[in-house]
């Protein structure tokens, strides 16, 4: 029995290197066939791009035709597969970034396989040999696919947290609108971690323009609750650390009714209902004065 065993184990390795050295004579020939389902089973081609795809498809194939010859194909979390593994993790975080979609990345390895089942239905002629390989393919594929799209969620979430610094930053600008007065009109929802945001912009400006009023408009903010109430006191208190008096425009009645009902002390902080407000209250802090002067005719003419 012993002895049967062992011919029979022989055999198997017998025969998965002669698998082996089949998909490495037929590499290009399951290089075309994947990259003809590719550009097919998506039914677009806006993402597709020949080059691109023939150079990562390529890299994948010898990686992991090496990887089978290195491991024996029995232990996936062998040393062996650590390569290919790390290749298809970098395609599928890039896809990720280049806005492939989710079935787009999923369908990458599933025409792998079946452009590898293609070339081994043509080539194998004992069934039980072609069932074997098939199955061990398939099984280090499956488990590949779901690392797959580990790695495009990843490239996916990359990409919407440098998006969200992006428009935290663009979203919270601040202006100089006059020597001494700087503005930072807040627009959306003001959380714990955009207001960590709104104070270091607004106190690196204070400094740098040698500001001593700060004007923090908020009439884009959608509502204010007891948490944004404490955000907006935070980011005052900052500012008068820095030595600056901060006012707080865009007090709307809906804002203003909402302050009270909650019982919101903003006693100790200059509100103004608008932009305008706030900025003729700054030039009488700073004891300056605005006049008209002539009309616009005369200025152009």
């Amino acid at each position: 029995m012993r002895i049967f065993a062992r011919q029979k184990l022989t055999q198997y390795f017998i025969m998965q290197n002669s698998t082996l050295n089949l998909l490495k004579s037929r590499q290009n020939d399951i290089l075309k066939l994947w990259l003809d389902k590719q550009s097919f089973s998506t039914g677009s081609f806006e993402n597709f791009s020949d080059s691109n795809e023939e150079n990562e498809s390529r890299e994948f194939i010898e990686t992991f035709i090496h990887s089978l010859s290195h491991s024996g194909a029995a232990d996936l979390n062998s040393p062996g597969f650590d390569k290919v593994n790390d290749v298809i993790t970098g395609i599928s975080i890039s896809r990720g970034k280049r806005g492939y979609s989710p079935r787009e990345t999923g369908v990458y390895l599933f025409t792998f396989k079946e452009s590898i089942f293609e070339v081994l239905n043509e080539s194998l002629t004992d069934s039980d040999l072609l069932y074997a390989e098939s199955q061990e393919i398939s099984r280090i594929l499956d488990n590949m696919t779901i690392l797959t799209f580990e790695a495009f969620m990843k490239g996916r979430e990359d990409v919407i947290l440098r998006q969200t610094d992006e428009i935290s930053e663009i979203s919270t600008p601040v202006i100089k609108v006059w020597d001494g007065i700087v503005a930072l009109p807040i627009i959306g929802t003001l959380d714990s971690a955009r207001t960590q945001v709104v104070m270091e912009n607004l106190l690196l400006q204070i400094v740098e323009t040698e500001s001593s009023i700060a004007i923090l408009d908020i009439s884009g903010v959608p509502a204010v609750d007891s948490l944004v109430a404490q955000h907006l006191i935070k980011t005052v208190s900052a500012t008068r650390l820095m030595g600056a008096e901060c006012i707080i425009s865009g007090i709307r009645p809906e804002i203003a009714q909402t302050v009270v009902h909650l019982g919101i002390d903003l006693s100790n902080i200059i509100t103004k209902a608008t932009l305008a407000s706030a900025l003729q209250t700054a030039f009488l802090m700073l004891q300056l004065e605005v006049r008209k002067k002539g009309n616009i005719s005369n200025i152009h003419g």
